[in-house]
């Protein structure tokens, strides 16, 4: 939702429904801000939180991730 939301930078996230979306998020995008600022007036931080999320989840569980080799591993001992 957050990712929808930046296409609309006319929304004031500190009124109304929009403050249950931004409160939880908005910590961790601001910090993000620093470091990448928005691209053409778009605010591009949830997208590359998300695609870091989901290389982590990979890495970690994924058919080739770490916690899948080690079941796999253990499996091949017994």
């Amino acid at each position: 939702m957050r990712i929808v939301l930046t296409w609309y930078p006319k929304v004031e996230m500190k009124k109304g429904f929009w403050i249950l979306i931004s409160l939880p998020t908005e910590p961790i995008l601001a910090f993000t801000r620093k470091i990448v600022p928005p691209i053409g007036g778009v605010d591009v931080t949830p997208v590359i939180w998300v695609g870091l999320i989901s290389l982590v989840r990979e890495l970690i569980v994924g058919p080739q991730g770490v916690l899948s080799q080690i079941l796999l591993q253990s499996q091949s001992l017994s």
